[in-house]
């Protein structure tokens, strides 16, 4: 399975944000979308997800030569700052998920998924109100890892949480690549590349891929760092 990206650009008024972008992003693996604040990476996502619309471009699955059309269950967007029904306790938020999608196969017990995790017994049953930024987050991951869609979104999900948590994550995201494609963006060129197969860097509205094997390379972390310290704004 492939997604490919063509001629994606959008603009707010005047400013062209995304400049014609084509790329084509490959099953199996995390791609780091390396960029600095501001200079696109959340427009990138909500156009993908449409929860805005774009100018001009085309974005499909191609699955065995076929071209497969992106459908709302298609996608899972996990973001920094989760937002989450406060008045519902964690095993109630996960069970009425599970039960509003029925089609999901293959569900395995609650206490599992909790397990998997590494939310605690004592969490499983307060009110989201109640719980951490970083159990918050993981309750966002949990729901794609339920109902895995094919295409993951990771926008900035880390920035906000504790090394320990951080972690944690960076292996669930590890461990549920295979059978989809994760594009993880990020403004921190260590955690791209210590977490991520692939590293692409969108500067000016263009992406670029970055050969990872070639960091040592002066002239190319130069540009990398360049291209992060930029600012537009």
């Amino acid at each position: 399975m492939r997604f490919t990206i063509n001629n994606l650009v959008k603009s707010y008024g005047s400013k062209e944000v995304l400049k014609g972008i084509d790329f084509t992003f490959e099953e199996g693996r995390i791609y780091g979308l390396l960029g600095r604040n501001g200079s696109g990476k959340t427009t990138f996502f909500n156009c993908i997800n449409r929860d805005i619309e774009y100018n001009s471009g085309e974005f499909y699955f191609d699955v065995d030569g076929k071209r497969k059309d992106l459908s709302p269950e298609d996608i899972g967007y996990v973001v920094s700052a989760p937002v989450v029904p406060e008045f519902m306790t964690g095993r109630e938020f996960l069970k009425f998920f599970i039960e509003v999608h029925d089609e999901l196969k293959d569900i395995k017990p609650v206490d599992e998924y909790f397990d998997y995790m590494k939310i605690a017994e004592d969490d499983r049953d307060r009110l989201l109100r109640d719980y951490s930024h970083g159990t918050k987050n993981k309750m966002q991951m949990l729901l794609n890892i339920i109902a895995r869609p094919p295409l993951m979104l990771l926008d900035e999900p880390l920035t906000t949480l504790d090394v320990v948590v951080a972690e944690e994550m960076k292996n669930v995201f590890r461990q549920q690549k295979e059978g989809r494609i994760t594009i993880f963006s990020t403004h921190l060129l260590d955690v791209a590349v210590d977490l991520c197969d692939e590293i692409v860097l969108l500067n000016h509205g263009k992406l670029e891929k970055i050969d990872i094997n070639n960091l040592d390379d002066s002239a190319m972390k130069d540009k990398i760092l360049n291209a992060l310290k930029e600012s537009e704004e």
